[in-house]
């Protein structure tokens, strides 16, 4: 025969050593390797399940964080909202007082001027009648020199009292 084609005798024993063989992996090495790809299987697929787990706690976890950030949002808004009404509230009580104080020095100011006013009216009443009297005086001296003006003016003023 040929190198190629193999007798039927070697051809039975192989096919006998390959059935022993097979018989002998199939009985002790076949479960090891399922055993092992099965414990393989079962921990990819919890590994699967907690990976899962884990990605719907961060998408609750997401949806949390922008809900916080939604609330500080909210709560940022309404402080400067806040913030901002008070300093407009601050501002026109600001305004007032500063208005009704700026009334109260003009006041004080007019009241201030006007006894000034009138402290210079009587302070030149009185050197007008001071003056008046110092010209009064002059003109009596120089009317009343001779004695017959005096004794005339003495008639005239004795006439007034009866």
């Amino acid at each position: 025969m040929g190198l190629l084609t193999p007798e039927v005798g070697l051809l039975f024993w192989m096919t006998v050593a390959f059935a022993v063989v097979f018989a002998v992996l199939a009985k002790v090495a076949f479960p090891i390797i399922l055993g092992a790809m099965n414990e393989r299987k079962a921990y990819i697929d919890s590994s699967l399940d907690e990976a899962r787990k884990a990605n719907s706690s961060l998408e609750g976890l997401k949806a949390q964080g922008m809900e916080i950030v939604s609330n500080a949002e909210h709560e940022r808004v309404a402080i400067l909202k806040d913030a901002a009404e008070q300093r407009d509230r601050i501002i026109g009580q600001a305004e007032t007082d500063a208005q009704n104080r700026g009334a109260e020095i003009i006041d004080a100011a007019r009241r201030q001027a006007e006894v000034e006013r009138e402290a210079i009216l009587a302070e030149a009443r009185n050197e007008v009648a001071l003056l008046a009297l110092g010209i009064a005086e002059k003109v009596m001296r120089r009317e009343l020199d001779s004695q017959s003006s005096r004794d005339a003016l003495s008639e005239a003023m004795f006439d007034e009292l009866k």
